[in-house]
């Protein structure tokens, strides 16, 4: 059942608004590089390094909140059932998850600036599926168990794009920068340690007793399955068939 508490908040009282943004999004993906095709390329230097630099922000509060929250509350890292009160700790855990997934909707805006820049070579069905799935994934985690589990989850995200997003405001520096920049690799492989950690998490409490549902473990365990994969996979062909 829906939690009563989050779920008249904004974006998560129906399935419409999201399924809307996501569609719109689809859209941009599908007509968005014809569109380009005439135009000249965008630089956006400067709306680039504004953004990373406020998503480098909201990642590092989104860790804040979600770490200190989950130590004031005693949270097991281990088993991590819903509190579904309205108490102070409780809402405040509730709040940091809705603040997670509206994160994943302003993260969209990723493809749109690869797309303005004429970057379709980076707009892969890696990037496509894990931006509009995440979408889907925190909507569905918010509206009905925003806490518990869940947390780990959020605030390791959040902990990863802290790293990423930097890179990412370096790198909308210039070319000059680049050489700086050795360390992107290790970000990948940081990505993926992410990934191995949420499928052990979620993947315990599948054989325990927890009261957290099933359900729910089980679709984050195939989903950072799948993430996995695709991850490695152009770890392989960035790092290792690129080399060679």
């Amino acid at each position: 059942f829906p939690d009563p508490r989050t779920d008249p908040w904004p974006l998560v009282y129906s399935p419409v608004p999201v399924t809307l943004i996501f569609t719109s999004y689809l859209l941009v993906v599908a007509l968005g590089p014809s569109c380009m095709r005439r135009r000249r390329r965008l630089q956006l230097r400067a709306p680039l390094l504004t953004y990373n630099l406020a998503m480098v922000a909201l990642s590092s509060y989104m860790f804040y909140e979600f770490l200190v929250t989950s130590v004031l509350a005693n949270y097991s890292y281990l088993c991590q059932p819903v509190d579904y009160s309205r108490s102070e700790l409780g809402m405040r855990m509730a709040r940091v998850c809705w603040w997670f997934f509206f994160s994943k909707v302003i993260e969209l805006l990723d493809t749109v600036f690869l797309i303005l820049r004429k970057k379709q070579e980076q707009v892969t069905f890696l990037h496509v599926y894990h931006h509009g799935s995440m979408l889907f994934n925190w909507w569905s985690g918010v509206k009905y168990v925003p806490g518990g589990q869940a947390f780990f989850i959020g605030m390791l995200n959040s902990f990863v794009h802290i790293f990423m997003y930097g890179y990412y405001a370096l790198a909308s520096l210039g070319p000059w920068m680049r050489r700086h920049l050795w360390w992107k690799r290790y970000l990948t492989i940081l990505q993926l340690c992410q990934f191995v950690a949420v499928a052990a998490h979620s993947s315990y409490n599948l054989f325990t007793e927890c009261p957290f549902p099933d359900g729910f473990n089980t679709a984050v365990f195939l989903y950072s399955l799948s993430l996995l994969a695709l991850f490695l996979h152009f770890y392989y062909g960035t790092y290792i068939r690129g080399k060679q």
